[in-house]
């Protein structure tokens, strides 16, 4: 799970009041008629070019977050860099596709099929004959069992972080020869394609002490066309060798290098020859974008700026010798900027930006704990005030990117689980919004406990002039609380403002009075009775007393901005139903635990990834908490607290269903409840956007598509890759 800018994954959404149970599912697509998951809305984007086009050698060195602190993709702290290594050196029996579909592995798998049902599922793995680890053995029914046991949940002594889908397995043993592996399960089990990817060697999950210790800073046995060599945390990088016992396609790079650097310094990263490929920030895309495009444009002291310049030379060359020499100092520091910034851009046209669509997406969580979003009529008018294609188009349409919004909990375009099943909750609409909370007994103009109100307000505005004067500081935002809506008796906010959004136009009433009474703006007035204009803000809605407030929790570090641009939207749709909004930004160390996980927001963006087994992976996201024997509200992963017996009923059956139609419709039901219950509203898909070297081939913006390491290298002198170019991107991040 991730916000754009955040990563936190254990590697790893009518007026009558309508509950998840008794709301009419949508029809689920049969067999004989058109597929609903349709395609990827965007493919990869990494050069592609055959082997033969590549040279032979090179390294290739590539930005992550950090140095992973474990190896070990099963253990809680294990993260995207963890995975990316497990993916270049262990094995995979499956891999996904562009479509995010899992398809076999032919260089560990020759084939793996269902043989029996009765009395019990029993999957046979034929492995390919020369797959072996790095010293030499073979892979075989040693290394799964040792997987299953380790993962079987059985031995708390191994500190596992999931066991889904190995707890269903009853044995392992060994087939008609060596290179055959039977897994017999004590309950059927869909996702059985998810297991054993990766694979780790018996030496690894052979003992507690060795799954627990032995496997978080080294791997000594592998299988994959790299291997690991180094582990260095002081020096920030992780280095991979090509395997000289790979028995595949040989690997083009002789070396990869994993090198930690943080997001927002990875454009001066590049510029500096310290990286070759990295994910950026749209900020930083656009940079890259405008050293390709712009060679031989003015400076950042032409044009616009020359005002500016005229002024400080005015004052460098003036009387005044203390100001002078201040001018003279800044000039020079300013000089040096400039410098420094059109070298950088010279090295930056040495790159190019690769564009995708991550298999994430980015949704707003509404947490049903407590408070007004208990209430599942509030929940439901949140979400049909919101203009998902708006949101989705904010973000993404300046990238150049399909803006189209997520209309699945469970799965991302393409996929074989995906269909649009966000009717079952309904599109925007203001007028139903409003119904819904008039049914939930939030009333226009409601009485509200003067005292308290007026001891809130106050503080709300104070807080809301900490929040304003930092978002004004920082571009990315800073911490701060600010509430959005004050002046209930203001017209449309909106005009005056760019398309990102800005500085909320609260009025206020005295000033506002005075400038009638001088006269004030023809149209001031208009007749008792005169609807308000579209778009207007609703005035404020109360119920017991209380003002209908909900607190917007948001991440304020650096990769944030686009975040923030959505929910400035979010909260400009939701005070046309008279929904105000409270934002709290907090630092993102402190975002996920200290305030989703443990449940302190109302409202709240971040992003789940797209699993290729959703009645296995999706399920914790989406399970009804259940009292914990402490007291205490397990929650698994769902941290909007919103769930039903009817989503976790379907999941079970899902699973547990070893026809894959029937499955995928169970998921579709299933994810329809989840809509229903508007625990979670999905917006868009994320994007992928990769700085890479010019000549960096079958590298880059990998969608769906797992990587194929050994494919990857540097175009021999005069070749060419495929067509298929990486477009442009704006420098507008929406």
């Amino acid at each position: 799970m991730s916000h754009d800018g955040v990563t936190l994954r254990a590697i790893m959404r009518s007026v009558a009041f309508l509950t998840a149970g008794a709301l009419a599912v949508p029809a689920v697509t049969g067999c004989g008629s058109e597929d609903p998951a349709g395609k990827p809305l965007a493919g990869q984007d990494i050069a592609p070019a055959a082997r033969a086009l590549v040279a032979d050698g090179g390294t290739l060195r590539w930005a992550v977050d950090a140095v992973p602190e474990t190896l070990n993709t099963f253990q809680a702290d294990a993260d995207a860099a963890t995975n990316r290594i497990a993916q270049a050196v262990l094995p995979s029996m499956y891999r996904l596709d562009g479509n995010g579909r899992p398809q076999r592995n032919p260089d560990y798998l020759e084939s793996a099929k269902v043989v029996e049902t009765e009395p019990k599922q029993v999957v046979l793995y034929k492995l390919n004959q020369q797959a072996v680890w790095s010293d030499g053995r073979e892979i075989g029914a040693a290394d799964f069992a040792a997987q299953w046991r380790a993962l079987s949940g059985k031995d708390t002594a191994y500190w596992t972080a999931r066991n889904a889908g190995y707890d269903r397995i009853e044995r392992i043993e060994r087939g008609a020869n060596d290179l055959e592996v039977r897994v017999t399960f004590q309950r059927p089990y869909a996702d059985w394609r998810s297991l054993f990817s990766p694979l780790y060697p018996k030496d690894v999950m052979g003992t507690p002490d060795s799954f627990n210790d032995s496997a978080r800073k080294k791997l000594k046995v592998t299988a994959g066309p790299f291997a690991v060599t180094k582990v260095d945390h002081k020096g920030d990088e992780v280095v991979l060798t090509r395997n000289p016992r790979w028995w595949g396609r040989p690997a083009k790079l002789s070396e990869i290098v994993l090198r930690a650097v943080p997001r927002e310094k990875r454009a001066d990263a590049l510029a500096a020859g310290r990286i070759d490929l990295a994910e950026i920030d749209p900020e930083a895309a656009g940079r890259v974008t405008l050293a390709d495009r712009a060679k031989g444009t003015a400076t950042p002291l032409q044009g616009p700026n020359a005002a500016a310049a005229l002024r400080s030379w005015a004052v460098a060359n003036g009387s005044d010798e203390d100001a002078a020499d201040e001018e003279i100092t800044a000039r020079e520091r300013r000089h040096r900027a400039v410098v420094r910034y059109e070298r950088q851009q010279r090295a930056l046209g040495g790159f190019e930006v690769r564009k995708s669509l991550e298999p994430a997406y980015t949704q707003l969580a509404l947490n049903g704990a407590d408070g007004p979003l208990a209430d599942e009529r509030v929940r439901r008018a949140v979400a049909r005030a919101l203009d998902r294609k708006e949101l989705a188009k904010a973000v993404l349409k300046p990238l150049g990117l399909p803006a189209v919004p997520v209309g699945s909990h469970l799965a991302l375009s393409g996929q074989a689980a995906y269909a649009d099943n966000s009717g079952a909750l309904g599109g925007q609409d203001t007028a139903e919004a409003r119904a819904l909370l008039a049914d939930a007994g939030w009333v226009l103009g409601g009485p509200i406990e003067e005292k308290k109100e007026k001891e809130k307000r106050k503080g709300e505005k104070a807080a809301g002039g900490e929040g304003k004067k930092a978002e004004k500081d920082s571009p990315d935002g800073d911490e701060g609380t600010y509430i959005v809506g004050e002046d209930d008796k203001a017209g449309d906010e909106d005009k005056g403002k760019g398309e990102s959004g800005g500085t909320h136009l609260a009025q206020d009433g005295k000033q506002y009075a005075n400038k009638l009474k001088q006269g004030g703006a023809p149209g001031a007035y208009a007749p008792k009775g005169t609807a308000a204009p579209a778009g207007a803000a609703a005035g404020p809605l109360a119920k017991d007393g209380k003002p209908l407030t909900l607190r917007f929790v948001l991440p304020s570090g650096p990769g944030s901005r686009s975040l923030n641009t959505v929910a400035d939207r979010i909260t400009r749709m939701l005070r046309k139903v008279g929904i105000r909004t409270e934002i709290s930004k907090v630092k993102d160390e402190s975002y996920f635990k200290d305030h989703i996980a443990s449940g302190q927001y109302d409202l709240a963006l971040y992003s789940w990834p797209a699993s290729a087994f959703p009645a296995t992976d999706a399920r914790p996201i989406f399970a009804k908490p259940v009292p914990a024997a402490d007291g205490s509200l397990n929650v698994e992963q769902n941290y909007t607290r919103v769930g039903t017996d009817q989503v976790d009923q379907l999941f079970d059956q899902a699973v547990a269903t070893l026809d894959e139609g029937e499955s995928r419709g169970l998921i579709r039901k299933a994810d329809a409840r989840i809509w229903a219950a508007a625990g979670s509203i999905p917006l868009y898909q994320r994007p992928q956007l990769t700085a890479v070297r010019k000549d960096l081939v079958n590298a880059g913006a990998f969608g769906f598509r797992t990587p194929v390491y050994e494919d990857m290298g540097y175009l021999k002198k005069g070749a060419k890759p495929a067509p298929g170019a990486s477009a442009s991107v704006s420098t507008s991040d929406g």
